[in-house]
């Protein structure tokens, strides 16, 4: 009997079991990037590429990693398109749950992002990871999990399974990562073995023939569902959200500028966006929309400047954009929602230098505009 969850995944498996071409595609934060993993083969979305190309040897495989580190599902839904769909996956597994703040903003951006992978004309086949702070166990699985069950995607909770181990004494916090949070080596591997667990139980299914010709004929089918008709859970104001850089929009610009630095793949992130130095350099959006954030890099390597943006020439409400970091892993993609679910209208979305360090070594670099 094949598990209604489970039946894209059996239709990319008759797929791949007829030697067709496939693309497995995997969507998150740094984990899902690979970070602390020795090297790329040895990372969990790499090992889960290779249990397909093994169990399918007549089929060809391409593998897409649209991971990037210290991300949210709020950008995420906003560059899907760009780092995943366009590739045109036959599956996807998906990860934000331990940068996602278990909370209901976030499960609404998630749903937009699982939204936007379920109605892609090729209507991948979903699978929803869930990684874990290892020293808390906290993450944002109850909030991705009633999403994956109302849309019948099965999911893997790291939480449940290794981390539960990891407490029951089966292993070492040390064993597993050295900081809590990103996997070692034999972490990566664990973290496979969870998702390969799934795929053989699908994989055993159809090799059992315990699936009827009914079932069968359903299984092919099952791809072409897409939403199946499913409202939304939440507001759902992400599922459509618009990325705006250098390649899709012209701000009007009074001292800043437009990086004119190439953007080599994905992972090239600080690219694509403008540069402010000095104070009162201003740049100015003027788009409809009913939700805004503001996607800028705080960095290490400061004393940065600091920006205000104000929405709708409403100073008293204007939001501070620090360009400095005070964390020490690296420069950050932030993201700063400003406006979540106000009016749609055509808002004036302005951007400016107020503050300016003496001694300012990196310019403030704003890398996107985020609106759904």
């Amino acid at each position: 009997m094949i598990k209604e969850d489970w039946k894209k995944l059996a239709s990319c498996m008759k797929k791949a079991e007829q030697g067709e071409e496939l693309i497995i595609g995997f969507l998150g934060g740094s984990i899902t990037q690979g970070s602390l993993a020795s090297g790329e083969h040895l990372t969990y979305a790499w090992r889960v590429y290779d249990w397909w190309c093994k169990s399918f040897p007549k089929a060809v495989f391409h593998y897409v990693n649209g991971g990037i580190g210290g991300t949210t599902s709020h950008f995420g839904t906003a560059r899907a398109e760009r780092d995943m769909l366009m590739y045109q996956p036959d599956v996807v597994v998906v990860d934000f749950s331990v940068n996602d703040e278990p909370d209901l903003f976030f499960q609404e951006t998630f749903e937009g992002l699982l939204r936007r992978l379920l109605a892609w004309p090729g209507h991948p086949a979903v699978i929803v990871l869930n990684n874990v702070y290892y020293d808390t166990g906290v993450n944002a699985q109850i909030f991705h999990n009633e999403l994956a069950d109302y849309y019948q995607i099965p999911h893997v909770s790291i939480r449940d399974n290794i981390y539960r181990q990891m407490k029951q004494g089966l292993y070492t916090r040390e064993e597993l990562t050295t900081d809590g949070l990103h996997p070692n080596d034999r972490g990566h591997g664990l973290i496979a073995d969870e998702i390969i667990t799934l795929l053989e139980q699908v994989k055993l299914v159809l090799e059992t023939g315990n699936a009827s010709e009914s079932e069968a004929e359903q299984i092919i089918g099952k791809e072409a569902e897409g939403l199946g008709g499913k409202a939304a859970l939440t507001p759902n104001a992400y599922q459509a959200a618009r990325l705006l850089d250098i390649t899709n929009v012209l701000p009007e610009l009074s001292g800043f500028r437009a990086d004119p630095e190439e953007k080599m793949g994905h992972l090239d992130c600080f690219k694509n966006g403008w540069i402010g130095k000095k104070k009162g350099d201003r740049i100015v959006f003027r788009e409809e929309c009913s939700c805004v954030a503001i996607q800028y890099r705080k960095t290490i390597q400061g004393p940065s400047p600091a920006a205000r943006v104000v929405l709708d020439g409403d100073t008293a409400h204007g939001v501070i954009l620090d360009g400095n970091f005070k964390e020490s892993w690296g420069d950050c993609l932030y993201l700063e929602p400003v406006l979540h679910h106000g009016d749609r209208k055509r808002h004036t979305i302005e951007i400016e230098i107020i503050e300016e360090p003496l001694d300012a070594l990196v310019p403030f670099y704003l890398l996107s505009v985020i609106l759904a």
